[in-house]
């Protein structure tokens, strides 16, 4: 018989895993990416803007240097405080605040538009997240998120961690809001209109060769250093070999340092 999960539980885990590592220095290798992305969103000076799981600030603090008015939320104390310091050097009017995807402290009606970058696809009760998204976007403002994919390269990862380091029961899949049919479902008919595209991130490379890639990604990517730290000797050389086999598989550099593909799903929702 299956059991619902203690979500509390599951949050606190999650939690621990996002706090874990060092994102600061694993978000560097992300952010040209993410700088290209939200120049192509086209989000104008003066408008307001949730950065929704932000983490150190990828897409909010260049948001915030292009004069958004910026707010960025994240599960991960570290990561907001490392955010914040990241503002402060740069004199930037942004603010960072700790928080839940599926239980925003906004009121309704606030954001022009509303963000999440690889962020808010790892809550565990997805409906709740969606519903949050379009509660705190104003009438007519835009939500935009990048989701990976299932079939993707970060797609597979996920499924390569979680064959031997299970996720959590009945807890829906984070690369599902990567899925065309499941982001429709989720957004129902709270949005006048829906854009969906599939796309490879940009910009993601790694000065490095795969092994070392994989052992950067156990020493500062929090999910992937609670997953090998939970296994024995034995599982974690099972699993350094088979993220080794998948981002080897989505390397298209050749002079020995590591250019992923990523497939992702652009989402750009208008609110009712």
């Amino acid at each position: 018989m299956n059991t619902m999960p203690n979500i509390d539980v599951i949050k606190e885990r999650m939690k621990n895993a996002w706090n874990a590592g060092d994102y600061g220095s694993f978000a560097k290798y992300m952010e040209p990416g993410a700088i290209e992305i939200l120049n192509d969103w086209n989000i104008l000076p003066g408008q307001t803007l949730l950065d929704v799981a932000c983490g150190t600030g990828q897409l909010s603090i260049p948001a915030a240097r292009n004069g958004v008015k910026v707010t960025g939320v994240d599960i991960a104390p570290n990561s907001i405080e490392l955010a914040r310091q990241r503002a402060e050097m740069e004199g930037l009017d942004a603010v960072f605040e700790e928080g839940d995807a599926e239980c925003l402290h906004y009121k309704d009606n606030t954001f022009d538009v509303v963000v999440t970058l690889v962020g808010a696809m790892f809550a565990p009760q997805p409906d709740k997240v969606a519903a949050e998204l379009i509660r705190v976007c104003k009438p007519g403002g835009r939500i935009l998120m990048v989701n990976w994919t299932p079939q993707g390269m970060v797609g597979k990862m996920f499924k390569e961690i979680g064959a031997h380091v299970p996720p959590p029961s009945n807890v829906a899949p984070p690369p599902l809001w990567g899925d065309e049919a499941t982001v429709k479902e989720r957004f129902g008919d709270k949005v006048s209109s829906l854009a969906l595209t599939k796309k490879n991130y940009p910009l993601w490379t790694y000065p490095f060769d795969v092994p070392e890639l994989v052992q950067f990604f156990f020493d500062c990517y929090g999910p992937t250093e609670k997953a090998y730290a939970s296994l024995d000797s034995e599982g974690q050389n099972a699993l350094r070999t088979g993220l080794e086999k998948v981002f080897s598989d989505g390397n298209i550099a050749t002079d020995g340092t590591t250019h992923l593909v990523g497939e992702y799903l652009e989402v750009e929702a208008v609110k009712l």
